[in-house]
């Protein structure tokens, strides 16, 4: 089925042209020299904050897609004879597809807008998680189809945060970035938790189909709500020929990495982020495990949601600290490094004395407080990457998201064969903060504010 947005509520289909979405009678300004340099752009306060909440709830959405697979592949295996192996394939696939849209998807949101690649990329993962227990049984070899599905999953949403970088890069003014930003991606909090409980009531009572109507459902709403009231009236219609033309037209406007990949300030961007990103993937992944080998009568349901909950207010905190600090007139980039410096010196400290706990709560209340204090890389690494290459911003956070995904995967493996080769937890958690120093030592060194794309 073709999808229309039409701003007069006709859907007018035919051979030659599929209608899109609306969009301004002039033409877009040069993304690398217009689009982000004025204030014109910006948002007002009054749109600011619908926006924050809309984004909020559409990336809680992503969230609960993406939570949906992990917590009915038990059912789903049970029903379909797969074994551990078999579900490890499934639930894998998500990656793969992940990481090979970040970079396309930051470039094409630099061009395009970050809001119009959200939209359609929202629609068409909502689409495929409605369908995917449809899909399972039409299938004679539903592994196959699901894994498949799971990896068109990846393509989809890897779009996501690079589409927000550039966003914000042009619609928030510097100053506000760091709250709006933080704020944003508590979403990731409130979906874990949301799909957790609702999922797993919906999963007891109604079976793991259930689970997948609940994550997709609302997410088509959104995008139709999102459409309605706040990008249809941007003015005439953009077919996907015209789109096809605009992106083969930008190409004075290519991305500069060789100029970007020249400035020490952009690697240690990259680097700390890749750092961030591989640390905090390691602990999420292992520490579940790490409590159920330390304290075999632990509530799993308590140490898989204390840590998110603590998490919200801190991540809100300190955006709006981060915020309000450069609103005083301090140097922007010495603010970034010292929520960065939080995210991964703090965490690092409460990660340390895991190595020392021998109770239970003590390391519940470890856990929480750096997996709580990690969430400052909102307002630090995350967000400076829109200081320093604004008119490309998704593209450059693609690259860095690419990279923390990968490095992710490695370090995950990599925990996993130390823990069965030593069985020391301590291990694990020296080499998560030594990763942790590293990064941080380098964007303290190298990290700057300036922008660099011009």
């Amino acid at each position: 089925m073709a999808f229309s947005l039409n701003p007069n509520a006709a859907h007018h289909i035919n051979q030659s042209e599929v209608v899109l979405f609306n969009h301004s009678e002039s033409p877009r300004p040069s993304a690398a020299k217009t689009t982000c340099d004025s204030d014109s752009t910006y948002w007002s306060r009054l749109e600011a904050k619908i926006w924050i909440v809309v984004l909020l709830m559409g990336t809680c959405l992503l969230y609960c897609a993406r939570v949906t697979m992990p917590i009915c592949i038990s059912a789903m295996a049970e029903q379909f004879k797969w074994d551990k192996k078999q579900s490890g394939i499934v639930l894998g696939s998500f990656f793969w597809g992940y990481t090979l849209t970040q970079i396309a998807g930051g470039y094409i949101s630099d061009r395009l807008g970050g809001d119009k690649v959200l939209l359609l990329s929202a629609f068409a993962w909502g689409t495929v998680t409605i369908l995917t227990p449809l899909l399972a049984y039409c299938s004679s070899t539903p592994i196959f189809i699901l894994t498949l599905s799971r990896f068109f999953m990846g393509l989809l949403q890897g779009v996501h945060f690079p589409s927000l970088a550039s966003l914000f890069s042009c619609k928030v003014r510097q100053s506000e970035r760091a709250f709006t930003s933080s704020t944003v991606c508590t979403g990731t909090q409130f979906g874990t938790l949301i799909i957790g409980g609702a999922g797993s009531v919906l999963l007891d009572r109604c079976g793991w189909q259930s689970v997948f109507y609940f994550s997709g459902l609302p997410t088509i709403l959104w995008v139709y709500c999102m459409w309605e009231y706040l990008i249809k009236g941007q003015g005439h219609e953009i077919s996907l020929e015209s789109l096809s033309n605009r992106l083969t037209n930008s190409q004075g406007n290519e991305v500069p990495w060789i100029k970007l990949f020249k400035k020490p300030s952009v690697w240690a961007v990259i680097v700390a982020h890749v750092c961030m990103a591989s640390t905090f993937f390691c602990i999420l992944s292992w520490i579940p495990t790490f409590f159920h080998d330390s304290y075999p009568d632990s509530k799993g349901w308590i140490f898989n949601v204390v840590p998110w909950v603590v998490s919200i207010p801190l991540s809100l905190m300190g955006g709006l600290l981060s915020d309000h600090l450069i609103n005083l007139g301090f140097n922007t980039a010495k603010v970034r490094k010292l929520m960065q410096m939080v995210a991964m010196g703090m965490s690092s400290i409460f990660i340390k004395l895991l190595c020392y706990s021998s109770s239970y709560y003590r390391s519940l209340l470890f856990v929480s407080a750096a997996v709580g204090l990690q969430t400052f890389s909102h307002s630090g690494s995350s967000v400076n990457v829109q200081d320093l290459a604004p008119s490309c911003a998704g593209s450059l956070f693609g690259v860095m998201n690419t990279g923390g995904a990968l490095a992710g995967v490695v370090l995950v493996y990599f925990a996993g064969y130390l823990i069965e080769t030593t069985g020391s937890w301590p291990f694990v958690f020296n080499l998560v903060s030594i990763i942790n120093m590293f990064g941080l030592s380098v964007y303290m060194i190298f990290g700057q504010a300036t922008r660099v794309d011009i």
